[in-house]
């Protein structure tokens, strides 16, 4: 991390969860945890008086809950990172993604083990890699403020198949990302889109909901069997695989209970494996914002079929961890900011070749 630390405030009206959730942070390298907050209003007032880097934030709290707190923040423009602590619940689910789409940098799952130590533990594990990308944030905010431009491949090719579908791999930033551009795809683009998302189960049914509401296409979170078909958009579950397979000549999703792969569950590169597999050069890959390097292995291989890449561009990323990681191995044929990834999707299925 930065040798500046991370000042941190804990925002929970419960007093066990603030000294956990203190406890937790005191443990993690490059945190200076300044304080704690029983609920929005009083984190508001520490948020203007000291400026923190980020907050813990529950989302049910008297005076002022977290979702509150977040257009407040919003609407005075500060610039402070929000970690939600979420119950794994349907309505947490839905909060939490109403969280997302209000600013909340990301999100961890509030644990619920048989002991303090074990749910500190959980609690860590989970907290650690989200503000690892905070201190990333803030590191490239901090350093160049305009990024080298990624350079397609030497290899790149000129002329591409018109695809047959379009998959999408996102993580951290995603549920804002996909609500700003998969509502501007027309009801009659002809391409089917699935999606990784990562997110815990619950999380991806209400994602798919939220998004099924402003989107011409249908969204929908896939099952097993579901049909894949033109004027559908599906999305992983969460806590599953997600691959697609061919039934009679048509394909279809399979859900399976495969382990993870980095750490993902539903993993970019599972899915994206099989599109290679089943679509060889009829489709094309889309990396969104995200920590980690899920979708490097599956771009490698949906590149080796023929496909075409396309990648998010570094400013308009919120973690610029995935994108890289595909632009860094050569793989990336076309590099957008957020706002032009639906306009490049458009002409790869209206142009075809060469475009």
């Amino acid at each position: 991390m930065n040798d500046t630390p991370l000042k941190a405030l804990v925002v929970d009206d419960s007093a066990l969860y603030r000294k956990i959730v203190r406890e937790v942070l005191l443990q993690i390298p490059g945190i200076e945890v300044i304080g704690t907050a029983i609920n929005g209003r009083a984190a508001m007032d520490r948020i203007v008086a000291e400026k923190p880097d980020l907050i813990t934030l529950d989302l049910e709290m008297p005076e002022l809950d977290g979702l509150g707190l977040l257009r407040e923040l919003s609407a005075r423009g500060l610039d402070t990172k929000s970690i939600m602590i979420s119950a794994l619940t349907t309505t947490g689910a839905q909060a939490t993604n109403t969280a997302l789409r209000l600013g909340a940098f990301d999100f961890v799952l509030k644990p619920s083990a048989s002991s303090p130590d074990q749910n500190a533990t959980l609690l860590r594990e989970q907290l650690e890699p989200k503000i690892a990308a905070c201190a990333l944030t803030r590191r490239a905010k901090q350093s160049s403020p305009r990024p080298a431009p990624v350079v397609p491949a030497a290899a790149a090719q000129k002329e591409f198949a018109t695809p047959e579908i379009f998959g999408i791999g996102v993580s951290t930033g995603g549920p804002v990302a996909l609500t700003r551009i998969l509502p501007k795809l027309p009801g009659d683009f002809p391409c089917p889109i699935v999606v990784v998302q990562h997110m815990p189960p619950m999380f991806t049914k209400s994602l798919a909901d939220d998004l099924n509401r402003v989107c011409q296409l249908e969204v929908l979170e896939a099952y097993d069997g579901c049909p894949v078909d033109r004027g559908k958009i599906l999305i992983a579950p969460g806590g599953k695989q997600m691959r697609l397979v061919m039934v009679k000549g048509s394909p279809v999703v399979q859900i399976t209970d495969d382990a993870p792969e980095r750490n993902c569950k539903p993993a970019v590169d599972y899915l994206f494996r099989s599109i290679a597999q089943h679509f060889g050069p009829k489709a094309a890959g889309v990396i969104l914002t995200g920590m980690g390097d899920d979708g490097a292995i599956g771009c490698e291989l949906m590149k080796q079929k023929g496909a075409r890449i396309i990648a998010q561009d570094q400013e308009t990323c919120v973690v610029y961890g995935m994108p890289k990681s595909v632009a860094d191995a050569g793989l990336v044929d076309h590099v957008e900011p957020l706002e032009r990834i639906v306009p490049r999707m458009l002409a790869c299925v209206r142009y075809g070749a060469g475009i």
